[in-house]
Parts: structure tokens; sequence; C-alpha cells
């Protein structure tokens, strides 16, 4: 029997059902239908709450997004100095994913909707989560340089827990975490501040760094005059320099 709920609490009950539905039949495979049997209500019901299937996927994505970083600020208030932010964001969010693979995969999942107003929602998800990242980079760099790196450790957990969940390994949060942080802590305290462009532009168009070191190995040493050369090549003889008297 389908208890009656306060409209507050039967909204996250479908928001939970949902998860469920489109984290194992992706966006595509999952209707509406689909989604009110699981929750154990009406169509009308459901279009009380939300709209569409995508009004709905939306509303999703917003509150696994929410969890997702309020995991990753709660771990931080237990914190004790740069190295310990590190471990600990790393392991707040492999638990995550281990605790909610459904969620995981609702907004990372290979099947997970790809549209432009859901690839824009989740894009700004993980903007959201390279922003509290950022405080775990205590290394001595500039702000562009630490957001840059911030994006950069989201895609690698998000690489890892990829890699893990669709191949469907456990695994131990701690320990993965802390692996992870070593690895990125490593970088970080190794490598000195540099800047993300180069210090000066290619020597040709469409030449590579590696194209650019070789390029100025073959012309070094001493440098000839171009002109000189042509006029060699062309029968001309070089002009000799005039002497000046000495006086």
């Amino acid at each position: 029997m389908n208890l009656r709920l306060p409209a507050s609490e039967r909204r996250e009950q479908i928001l939970d059902v949902a998860i469920q539905v489109f984290a194992r039949n992706g966006f595509h495979g999952s209707s509406m239908n689909d989604i009110a049997d699981a929750a154990g209500v009406t169509k009308p019901v459901l279009y009380q709450h939300f709209d569409s299937k995508q009004d709905l996927y939306l509303a999703l994505l917003d509150e696994v997004g929410s969890r997702m970083i309020a995991t990753i600020k709660n771990a931080q208030a237990t914190a004790t100095g740069g190295r310990s932010l590190t471990e600990l964001g790393f392991e707040s969010y492999f638990a995550w994913v281990a605790e909610d693979h459904d969620a995981f995969l609702l907004l990372f999942g290979s099947r997970a909707s790809r549209d432009e107003e859901s690839t824009m929602a989740i894009r700004r998800i993980t903007s959201d989560v390279a922003r509290e990242i950022e405080p775990l980079i205590s290394a001595d760099i500039d702000a562009e340089h630490r957001r840059t790196l911030a994006h950069g450790l989201v895609g690698l957990a998000e690489g890892v827990s990829r890699h893990l969940v669709e191949r469907g390994e456990r695994f131990d949060p701690q320990i993965l975490g802390r692996q992870v942080a070593d690895m990125a802590w490593a970088g970080l305290a190794r490598r000195p501040p540099r800047a993300l462009t180069p210090a000066r532009p290619p020597t040709r168009m469409g030449a590579t760094t590696s194209d650019s070191r070789m390029f100025r190995a073959h012309t070094a040493g001493p440098r000839l005059d171009w002109a000189r050369q042509l006029r060699v090549s062309e029968g001309f003889a070089p002009m000799q320099p005039r002497r000046g008297r000495v006086a």
C-alpha cells in the first residue's frame, strides 16, 4: 500500500528511486513509466513534481552534485594541514563513490545523457568540485595555476573511479584515497612552480617543443649570412669587407 507522503518527502523519494533507474538503464533506456513504477506512484503524481524526464534528470544532477560537494566540504573540517587536506579530500570522494555507485554513474557513467543541457549541468558540477578542491592544494603557485591543477585532480579522481566502478571492482576508499593523494602530493611538492604558457613562442608555425629544440640544435654554431649564401649559389662572388685605414 502506497502511503500518502508530504510533497517534499515524495519528491525526495522519487529522486532516490530515479537515481537508481537512470544509473542502471541510462537516460535513453529509462522512461517515466519505469520511474513511476519503481517509486510506487502513478504517472500523474510523478508529473506533479517534474514536468518531463529531462526536468527530472536535471534535478537529479543538481541533487547528486550537491551531495558530492557536501561530502568533500565535511572532510575538510577535520584536516590539520595541507597533506591532510589532500588525503581527506580524496578519501571522502572515493568513499562517496563506494557508497553510492548509482550517483557516480549518473554523473560520469558511460550511459549518462550527453545532450547540451545535461553536459552543461555536469560541467558546472565539475567546476564546483574543483573550486572545493582548490584549497586542498597548498603549493606555492598562483591562483590560475591552482585552479587548473584542481580541475586536473578532479579528472584524476573521476577516471580512477570510473575504471573501478564500471569493472565492478571493490576498493577501500581510505587506501585508494591515500594512494592517489600520495601521487598528487609528490607532484606538487617536488616540482617548482612554472608558468602555464611557454616562455617563448615556437620557432616555426606548427612546430612542437621538441621540433623547436631540434631546429635550434641544428642551427647552433657560427651564424651564416643567408644573403651571402644566396649570392654564392647564384654565381656571384661575395663582397669582401672594406678595410679601413688605421689612423
